[in-house]
């Protein structure tokens, strides 16, 4: 169906109106350029004619001639350093149609009922969004022999035109139904039709190449002579910069037009279903977004990964829907296929994309090491909730021994160990003369409510051993991304330092020192009134007393670091049977 609606109409030719005002300050650039050029021809065509002559002459002549050389050379090297400039690429996970045969198929089966030409490639990213991306620059094209690259008709060889590549968030794979991932990404492949207007991917070719020269130029230049390139860097630079701003306004309304056009195209297509599949983009977003800095976050900071992300954006969003007491709805759904299952091999998708999004939202090496390897959702508590709270509560001991802190003696009828023993089971953390040292939640309690109480500096001393170990971990060089396939050799990531997308400010001293002591609480009550580290899919880490969880431990923790009141966490420890004279293990 063609879908020439008046909507579309309109949209259509507002999109291609910018693109004509875009190529017109192109062409204008260019005539700016070629003007000094043009008279000197003339002023060169006068004087062999005669019609000009003597002294004056002559010196304008050769001073607008010197002028016309300059500006040429400017002008050929700023179209040089946007022609070869590589446009900013997203970090993505390539699928080929090896890979995915029965999401290609969707997908042009798609564009056909559109009546649009199909996307050329499919990527993944790790995020809930889809969006088609233009790589039709010739920086992002592999490379062609001259046998297989197709003849004009005058002998000459030229490069087909390659449609935009579909970016489709991996989240909406594993909790959409197929029909539902049809009605979302039904307006973002009707946006193919207008991407291939020649007026409007000529703009788009033309502003992404001022943005990879803007980029390149700001970029520090390397190799020996990167002194004496500052200067026609910064001037390209400079050039690019203003063209740019000149180009913003009509590139923003030329995509709001695309935008509308492809929109206007797509209502005939799934328009009920895609009003109830945009509730669930809704939805998946919320759970990825609390998967991601209440359950993975921990984890990558203690250098691992979990591989199976979007798997458990299923569980996250079923545990919403289920507090929420939407269950029912959602859960009648859940019986229809998945959109994963158009995936050949999910699992492999889904632990690249995990891999993925650890670089863009962390900035974790981009291959496994002994300091960063993945972990599965099962062994999750015993090898990430488990391990950090023990290693924030060696750090919490650490950080009182620096301080000079006298421990309080080790002994005592209840003590499962003591004296040397103590010392070999959980490690020396210092000794007086009365006894040895253990690592004890009431010594952490005793700093804090102490005459003087120490939680100020016990917190400023947390933060610098933190900033300490996180400056001396070890810095990994940029790579490309995991690839499903190895059909995709480009390099997605380029100069920009990563994580790109930080999850979450930096932690207070505060903060810090409350994670700990509530890590030590939580070591505390593993070890000596039997709970165990468990793992909740909306707030990550979590202590199971009985089975069941105990989020009640944040304000009696918070009321302990802030207010020095030990109140509160006594009852609680009291309620869950914690003996805070035992020592506890640590790693």
């Amino acid at each position: 169906m063609s879908g020439t609606g008046t909507g579309e109409d309109l949209g259509a030719q507002a999109a291609r109106a910018r693109a004509l005002a875009l190529l017109r300050i192109r062409s204008r650039a260019t005539a700016v350029a070629l003007l000094p050029a043009a008279v000197a021809v003339v002023l060169l065509v006068a004087a062999a004619q005669g019609r000009i002559g003597g002294g004056g002459w002559d010196a304008v002549r050769w001073a607008v001639t010197a002028c016309a050389a300059v500006v040429l050379l400017g002008a050929a090297a700023v179209s040089v350093a946007i022609a070869r400039a590589r446009p900013a690429v997203s970090p993505t996970v390539p699928l080929t149609e090896q890979a995915a045969p029965d999401l290609y198929r969707l997908v042009r089966d798609l564009a056909d009922r559109l009546d649009v030409p199909a996307p050329s490639a499919i990527a993944l990213t790790p995020d809930c969004d889809s969006w088609l991306e233009d790589r039709t620059h010739r920086s992002a094209q592999p490379a062609e022999s001259p046998a297989t690259r197709p003849a004009a008709p005058g002998g000459r060889r030229h490069r087909a035109p390659v449609a935009p590549v579909l970016v489709i968030g991996s989240p909406f794979l594993w909790w959409m139904r197929v029909a539902e991932l049809r009605a979302v990404l039904a307006p973002v492949v009707a946006g193919t039709g207008p991407a291939a207007h020649p007026d409007i991917a000529a703009a788009r070719r033309f502003v992404r190449g001022l943005d990879g020269a803007v980029a390149d130029a700001a970029a520090p230049a390397l190799g020996r002579f990167s002194g004496l390139r500052w200067l026609p860097r910064g001037l390209v630079g400079w050039i690019a910069r203003l063209l740019l701003r000149s180009c913003r306004g009509h590139a923003a309304a030329m995509e709001r037009g695309v935008a509308a056009a492809a929109s206007e195209r797509a209502q005939a297509v799934d328009y009920g279903l895609r009003i109830a599949a945009q509730e669930q983009v809704g939805l998946a977003y919320a759970g990825w977004d609390r998967l991601l800095t209440r359950v993975a976050l921990p984890a990558w900071r203690m250098g691992r990964w979990p591989s199976r992300l979007d798997a458990g954006v299923v569980s996250a969003l079923t545990e919403l829907s289920r507090r929420d007491r939407l269950a029912e709805g959602f859960t009648s759904r859940l019986g229809e296929r998945p959109a994963c299952d158009l995936i050949e091999e999910p699992g492999a998708a889904d632990e690249a994309a995990s891999l993925l999004a650890a670089r863009l939202f962390h900035g974790g090496p981009a291959e496994t090491g002994p300091d960063w390897s993945p972990v599965d959702w099962q062994q999750y508590p015993e090898e990430v909730v488990d391990r950090k709270w023990r290693t924030e509560a060696a750090r919490l001991l650490r950080v009182l021994d620096a301080m000079g802190v006298r421990p309080a003696p080790a002994g005592g009828p209840d003590e499962a160990v003591g004296g040397a023993g103590a010392v070999r089971a959980f490690g020396a953390h210092g000794a007086d003369a009365v006894g040895v040292a253990v690592p004890t939640l009431a010594r952490v309690v005793e700093q804090l409510t102490g005459p003087d109480g120490r939680g100020e500096e016990l917190a400023a001393g947390i933060s610098a051993a933190v900033a300490r170990e996180e400056a001396a971990a070890p810095q990994q060089p940029p790579a490309g991304s995991p690839a499903v396939s190895d059909g995709d050799a480009l390099d997605f990531w380029g100069p920009d330092p990563l994580p790109l997308f930080p999850l979450q400010p930096p932690r207070t001293a505060t903060e810090l020192l409350a994670d700990h002591v509530a890590a030590m609480v939580c070591c505390a009550a593993v070890d000596t009134a039997g709970a165990a580290p468990g793992l909740d899919w909306l707030d990550g880490p979590a202590l199971l007393v009985d089975g069941e969880r105990r989020a009640d431990l944040g304000s009696p923790v918070l009321s302990l670091v802030e207010d020095g009141d030990a109140g509160p966490l006594r009852c609680w420890l009291a309620s869950v049977g914690v003996r805070t004279d035992k020592p506890v293990r640590l790693v």
